[in-house]
């Protein structure tokens, strides 16, 4: 029996190449949807049963387009597909399939779909949220979140994006180099965001969804080869890779999340240090900073860092100060405020953050570090509070069991005072 958030998470990863070879196939954003929701219905009932297929995209690009064929002759009036279970029968088809669409025919069609989100006839959040939407499958809950906004005007800001590219007729086709320059920086985005939806799934989740992050890094250095001369595309790809190098000591055998200066360093995959170290070292040689370069300088710094002793955090604190500066974000001002409990204390680190409560009052990680903060103060009453609106909006149960930690070590000090009297 094939495990059922197995293929939920299969599915999610395989979203990218599915629905892009089905929009190159029928050219209208809503068709390609309805095509992979539906492939998607039947690797839920077929899978379980037969095990899943060699080439999960490659099945669910055959199976969509059938079934989005199967719908055009119904409204058509013309000769029906065969039934369901001849349908599901793809063994020997689905191998041809594997075959034929390689990684040059229907994987770069991904690049070639996330052009299209990031036309300019959007505003710049549309493409973003479009893209995250159409090529992610993220859900309109997870891009609010992203945004920092409701779900009901996410929910609006995507559906005027679709509307407005069916309207101005959107070209389904690779744009050209000025295009391609002009939509860069919203592209580099939604790949970045790609990367962080596999980055941020929970230890059970991680074997399926880690292929998002290295589709993520292989569009980057596509990217690359597209722009060798923008310092940005090379940030990008060693933030990436450098953050992805840690995934093997991210998480204990129970699942839970282990802290970055908990990890066995021993585990970060060199191979892929190596290449980010370099890529950033690169970049910064053209000495035209920005935020991805800025990002992949801070992961840097901890990648070269032996042990956690020898983290250069002040150095960190610098470089967040000048992130704030490119890209003014309550959550780039909560990172910052890690490193400044490092240098200057948790109650310097406190003050910097209460002023973010208005704006990160639906955010996991400011109730997280408030409550870590406050506990390094002594105030554990209130560190309990946060902790426990932490847990309330916790992404994952790893996060949750994270935050549980604390409380749970919150609950024997108690109880150790009170045994004490």
């Amino acid at each position: 029996m094939t495990d059922v958030a197995w293929i939920s998470a299969a599915l999610t990863s395989a979203r990218p190449q599915v629905v892009a070879a089905l929009l190159r196939y029928f050219r209208d954003l809503d068709t390609a949807e309805e095509a992979y929701q539906d492939a998607c219905l039947r690797a839920l009932s077929n899978w379980p049963k037969n095990g899943p297929p060699r080439d999960p995209a490659a099945w669910l690009i055959l199976v969509g387009r059938n079934a989005a064929l199967d719908a055009a002759r119904r409204r058509t009036r013309q000769v029906e597909l065969p039934d369901e279970e001849k349908l599901s029968d793809l063994e020997d088809t689905e191998a041809q399939v594997a075959e034929r669409l390689d990684d040059g025919h229907y994987r770069d069609d991904i690049l070639r779909l996330l052009f299209i989100c990031c036309h300019p006839e959007l505003p710049a959040t549309q493409q973003v949220a479009l893209a995250l939407r159409i090529v992610c499958g993220l859900s309109v809950k997870q891009i609010a979140r992203a945004f920092l906004v409701g779900e009901s005007a996410m929910e609006q800001r995507i559906t005027r994006a679709k509307a407005r590219i069916a309207g101005a007729e959107v070209p389904f086709e690779a744009p050209g180099a000025i295009e391609r320059a002009e939509r860069l920086a919203a592209v580099a985005a939604v790949i970045y965001l790609i990367f962080n939806e596999g980055y941020s799934a929970g230890s059970s989740e991680t074997e399926a969804r880690a292929p998002l992050c290295d589709e993520a890094i292989r569009l980057s250095r596509l990217l690359l080869r597209l722009f060798p001369a923008e310092p940005e595309m090379f940030g990008l790809a060693a933030l990436m890779l450098l953050q992805h190098a840690r995934l093997p000591a991210r998480f204990d055998k129970a699942g839970e999340i282990i802290l970055l200066e908990d990890q066995d360093r021993g585990l970060w995959n060199a191979k892929m240090i190596t290449e980010g170290l370099a890529l950033i070292d690169k970049a910064m040689r053209h000495r035209r900073p920005g935020p991805y370069q800025i990002q992949a300088a801070i992961a840097a710094l901890h990648a070269r860092a032996r042990t956690p002793d020898e983290t250069d955090w002040a150095q960190i604190e610098l470089l967040y100060g000048a992130l704030e500066r490119f890209q003014p974000s309550p959550v780039i001002t909560l990172n910052r405020a890690v490193a400044v409990s490092k240098v200057r204390g948790p109650e310097v680190a406190l003050a910097l953050i209460e002023p973010l409560a208005p704006q990160l009052s639906g955010y996991f990680h400011f109730f997280g570090l408030k409550g870590w903060l406050l506990l390094q103060l002594g105030r554990r009453e209130d560190a309990r509070a946060a902790f426990d609106r932490a847990i309330a909006l916790a992404n994952t149960a790893a996060e949750a069991a994270h935050i549980r930690m604390h409380l749970d070590r919150l609950a024997k000090d108690s109880e150790e005072k009170v045994a004490g009297h």
